[in-house]
């Protein structure tokens, strides 16, 4: 059963979504970085460390759903429109599944490349591939259709987290309610409330 929700999320659920918000705009900076970097050891260090933060966000987004599931969100105010609760829970459904979908979309590509390079999380730990994709005949044809789609994938959830940052940005300075402050670190929320006047 969920718990009982209360006005603000858990310390564990702010600090999944803090990680997980801070990697995934780290990674989309990178990964749009790649046809600037350099060739040899340079290059395939940031393909690497692509990679490992990249399987850290997929088990890191399986752990927030994972709570989310058996923790309650905080009940939106009642203030807020029908169509703004749908929107809420359209985006956060999509966000969850891209989360999770754009990691699995890389692994795929990994694992079907021709080139087979092994993929070492940050350096340290082995991480396999996918074992289907790891053994077909046209692994070309299939790593290029799922770095397409991780391109693809890359786009559409930077604009749902810029869409995302910009309603919760809307909600505590237009609106003016308690939405960021749900979700914003304790020691964040007098700099907050200072910075859209409140006394």
């Amino acid at each position: 059963m969920p718990s009982t929700a209360s006005p603000s999320y858990t310390r564990t659920a702010k600090i999944l979504h803090w990680l997980i918000a801070i990697a995934i705009i780290f990674m989309l900076a990178l990964g749009w970085s790649f046809d600037y970097l350099p060739g040899g050891e340079t290059r395939f260090f940031f393909i690497q460390l692509h990679k490992s933060i990249g399987i850290t966000i997929l088990l890191l987004s399986l752990a927030r759903l994972g709570w989310r599931l058996i923790h309650q969100a905080p009940p939106l105010p009642l203030s807020i429109p029908l169509w703004e609760r749908r929107a809420a829970q359209i985006g956060h459904f999509l966000l969850y599944t891209l989360m999770i979908g754009m990691p699995l979309t890389g692994w795929a590509m990994v694992s079907s490349s021709p080139l087979n390079i092994p993929t070492l999380l940050f350096g340290i730990v082995p991480w396999p591939h996918l074992p289907i994709l790891s053994t077909l005949d046209n692994k070309k044809q299939v790593s290029d259709f799922f770095r397409d789609m991780h391109g693809f994938v890359a786009y559409i959830l930077a604009v749902l987290v810029a869409g995302h940052a910009t309603a919760a940005l809307k909600h505590h300075f237009i609106t003016r309610d308690d939405i960021l402050l749900r979700m914003a670190p304790r020691f964040s929320a007098g700099f907050l409330n200072r910075l859209r006047g409140r006394t």
